[in-house]
């Protein structure tokens, strides 16, 4: 029996973290539409079942705690109590309340917070000052409420017997296995395709059909590791609630997410950043009531949050109907911090960029959400971790648009090999535009220059001067043109080796936070090779523009892997 509570314990806890947040969401949509019976109706629904759950597994604190939002629900639902903005403040704090009382998988309950105890004070006030309701409520009584042991059963329904949770180790683990047998994959095509013979023949045709099975089978390991991101961003709505209103403003956020899923890790990850882009949008963007109205505009600001797929890539963008960007104070700033001389003669893309470097802030005065100048830099050192960009822009008095370019997964790439001397390093290939030969006439073996690509110029660099390589230079270079949110960068190298899936390793301590260095991958023929971080390398270059030193006082050479 220790075994099976410690089970219902586990699924009890994420089951009612998801009722919470559903609790929470319809909350929400009440504040909008405080006569919808059905979501009235919902959400006694949800904290009935949390609270009968709760009391089967013994957890009386939260299960009486319940009862007490349940009484409050059931005031509304019978219309002895109206949904009021003030109400509904106070049940969200409630649901804060219920998430300090709930118990960990062990089972184990904390102490009870002083603020819990002064939400149930408000609470009782407000029932108190309605009258009792009608019996129907009570009629519902224990009836509903699930057994001990069968706390998931109202909320999974027929979907419990075709569903399994797994701790999201196992598949990290699964996706390393999966990621293991790609190279051992091409080690042995490698070793196979040396072979003569008809049983050489037989062997590759056999070698073949594991390929087959191997790609299905990582590619269904991947799609387990995917999560819809619609249940993921409605939370937010919440925060754009709250921060709105403790900035004087009214904002509400429509969440436009569809059925795009993401891998679990890179959800994980993207909390810090929409939290930061979420407050920054309040913060700078959304003006205060009446100045929306002189203005034209409808006294609630709107935020849209995008999710959509393209070209391979997650793409998640948002969007508030501000002020937009103040060109002049970024124009001023950039100047304090000498990012760049002239920024009046930037391009409204190229000055848009600025707000994202280490320290930059228009605001003058320290706050709770702003003016220490950490926020939309952090947004960018994360996505680009994630193998992402980040991109904005903004039209005056209309709004501004943040969009994060996110890769599927942070496992496995498809990546373009090149090399540089005896070394091999990989590009993912989303980020290759196109190759070309380096003409002759720029071929003098200077660290970097630039080429005339189609009427337009393309600054380059060598990746052998990049990254320390000794080994003499090949006779005919080649330029691979790399493509990211900042632009265009040409990467001159001595031979294409062409594409292959990469699994992706942590770099080592040595290794970690040099700019231009994403990971590491085996090959299948047991080498190691660097993967190259397309962020890193575009920033390089675009700090050339200014600073005059050499790109490798920049990055530190790379020893030979």
């Amino acid at each position: 029996m220790e075994v099976d509570r410690h089970l219902l314990l586990s699924i009890f806890v994420v089951e009612a973290d998801e009722q919470l947040g559903g609790i929470e969401e319809g909350l929400l949509e009440l504040e909008s539409n405080p006569d919808s019976p059905s979501t009235l109706k919902r959400l006694f629904r949800l904290i009935h079942t949390l609270k009968g759950t709760a009391n089967s597994l013994g957890f009386v604190q939260l299960s009486e705690f319940a009862h007490v939002v349940e009484s409050l629900m059931d005031r509304l639902r019978q219309r002895t109590l109206v949904v009021t903005p003030e109400r509904v403040s106070l049940l969200l704090r409630a649901v804060d309340s219920l998430r300090a009382l709930m118990p960990s998988t062990t089972g184990e309950s904390g102490d009870v917070p002083p603020s819990v105890n002064a939400v149930l004070d408000l609470l009782a006030t407000d029932i108190a000052s309605a009258a009792e309701p009608a019996a129907e409520a009570e009629a519902l009584g224990d009836d509903e409420s699930p057994s001990p042991m069968e706390p998931a059963r109202e909320s999974t329904g027929e979907l419990a017997a075709h569903t399994l949770r797994v701790d999201v180790r196992r598949l990290d683990r699964l996706l390393d296995l999966a990621g293991e047998l790609t190279i051992a994959r091409e080690r042995l095509g490698r070793l196979l395709h040396k072979l003569e013979g008809a049983e050489a023949a037989s062997l590759r045709e056999a070698s073949w059909e594991v390929d087959l099975v191997s790609q299905e089978l990582q590619e269904q390991v991947m799609q387990l590791r995917m999560v819809p991101l619609a249940p993921t961003l409605r939370p937010y709505a919440r925060t754009v609630r709250d921060v709105a209103a403790s900035l004087g403003k009214r904002a509400r956020l429509d969440v436009q997410a569809g059925d795009v899923e993401l891998d679990t890790r890179l959800v994980e990850q993207l909390r810090a950043p929409l939290t930061h882009l979420i407050r920054n949008a309040l913060d700078h963007g959304i003006e205060r009531p009446e100045e929306r109205l002189a203005r034209g505009k409808e006294p609630c600001g709107q935020l849209v949050l995008r999710a959509l797929h393209d070209a391979g890539a997650t793409v998640l963008e948002l969007s508030d109907d501000g002020a937009g960007l103040d060109r002049a104070a970024i124009e001023q700033r950039a100047r304090e911090q000498r990012l760049a001389s002239r920024p009046e003669q930037l391009d409204d893309a190229a000055l848009s960029s600025l707000i994202f470097e280490p320290g930059f802030t228009t605001t003058q005065a320290v706050t709770e959400y702003s003016g220490r100048g950490v926020g939309l830099d952090v947004v960018r050192r994360t996505v680009e971790a994630l193998r992402g960009s980040v991109a904005v822009r903004s039209t005056p008095g209309a709004g501004t648009t943040f969009t994060m370019r996110l890769p599927l997964t942070l496992a496995i790439i498809d990546g373009f090999l090149v090399r540089a001397g005896e070394e091999t390093y990989v590009l993912p290939l989303d980020t290759v535009t196109e190759c070309l030969e380096l003409p002759e006439s720029a071929s003098t073996g200077a660290e970097r220059g630039m080429l005339h690509l189609r009427d337009r110029a393309l600054p380059y660099v060598r990746a052998r001067d990049l990254f320390g390589v000794s080994a003499p230079p090949a006779l005919r270079e080649n330029v691979v043109v790399l493509q990211h949110a900042g632009g265009q960068l040409g990467l001159a190298v001595d031979a294409l080796l062409g594409t292959q899936p990469v699994v992706l390793k942590p770099l080592g301590a040595v290794f970690q936070g040099l700019p231009g260095l994403a990971g590491s991958s085996v090959l299948g023929d047991g080498r190691v090779a660097l993967i190259l971080d397309i962020p890193g390398l575009l920033r390089l270059a675009h700090q050339r523009k200014s600073v005059p030193a050499p790109l490798s006082s920049d990055l530190p050479p790379v020893p030979p892997t």
